[in-house]
């Protein structure tokens, strides 16, 4: 990996932490998410007639991924609403990267070396730092982020694949975000047509702003797979694991206990550095 994607992957982290910080500091966090991806899907609109298409085979890891993100996009509010971001933020991101290495190893025939487990095992107790030094009524949260990083790793995977098939990065991505928008507007349309207009009249600069930081994130993201390994894109963007952290303590001032705050820069050393995992192993030991 050159220097260059190296930094691009640091700065889609940053935005990708930014946007969910626009939805967790909303008070209605359903109309939040809806106002981002709608956004997005607008920008993507204006810009498909001025990219290159994606290829035909990509078409079904297309509407595969519409699906899992729609999912996604919704889990992330309903999450918000029930607990801080600094305690299911970094559970949402950082889970993905360990199931997409367990299912590389049940499934695909992948092998690991011992200090690669031990490396996931710290992984799964700086886990736990994070999530079980929150409020008793956050553990809500806690369940719905596990499961959203089910489906993080499910788009993540579809995603990777549908990117090199569609031969085109930035018409892949277009079209990603036109279609997850559209689904959750018409959605939104639908079912509480009087609500999500009044809201997204309200609140459309802070729309945009995220729109144009998930479109960046995941566009930037996107085109690193077509540079680098995908299972090193997946873990390195999961730097925004920190920047979700810092924003949560200072923009949203959130009262972030020490041990996760030093839980979340261990759980990603380990995660990009499995041979450090010893030195890890004993600060987390210290810290609990």
């Amino acid at each position: 990996m050159t220097i260059t994607v190296f930094c691009i992957l640091l700065f889609a982290a940053l935005l990708h932490a930014s946007w969910n910080a626009i939805v967790k500091a909303s008070g209605d966090k359903m109309y939040a998410a809806i106002s981002v991806s709608g956004s997005a899907s607008l920008i993507a609109l204006v810009m498909l007639p001025f990219a290159p298409q994606p290829t035909l085979a990509s078409a079904p890891y297309l509407v595969a991924s519409c699906a899992l993100q729609v999912v996604y996009t919704v889990l992330v509010a309903k999450t918000y609403q029930v607990s801080d971001m600094s305690q299911t933020y970094p559970l949402m991101r950082g889970t993905a990267p360990l199931l997409v290495a367990a299912i590389s190893v049940i499934f695909l025939g992948d092998r690991l070396s011992p200090l690669a487990w031990l490396g996931i095992g710290v992984i799964c107790l700086a886990i736990l730092a994070m999530a079980f030094n929150g409020r008793v009524s956050s553990r809500k949260g806690i369940m719905l982020a596990l499961i959203n990083a089910c489906f993080i790793a499910g788009y993540t995977l579809v995603d990777g694949t549908g990117v090199r098939l569609a031969g085109s990065a930035l018409g892949y991505t277009l079209w990603t975000f036109f279609m997850n928008g559209c689904c959750l507007l018409c959605w939104a349309m639908v079912a509480r047509r009087r609500e999500a207009s009044r809201y997204l009249r309200q609140h459309w600069k802070k729309g945009i702003l995220g729109g144009v930081g998930t479109m960046g994130s995941y566009g930037l993201a996107l085109w690193a797979m077509t540079q680098a390994p995908l299972a090193v894109v997946a873990a390195l963007r999961e730097t925004s694991i920190l920047f979700g952290a810092l924003i949560a303590f200072i923009v949203l001032k959130e009262q972030v206990v020490a041990l996760r705050i030093v839980a979340a820069p261990v759980y990603k050393t380990c995660l990009n550095f499995p041979q450090q995992s010893v030195l890890c192993s004993c600060s987390v030991i210290l810290l609990w």
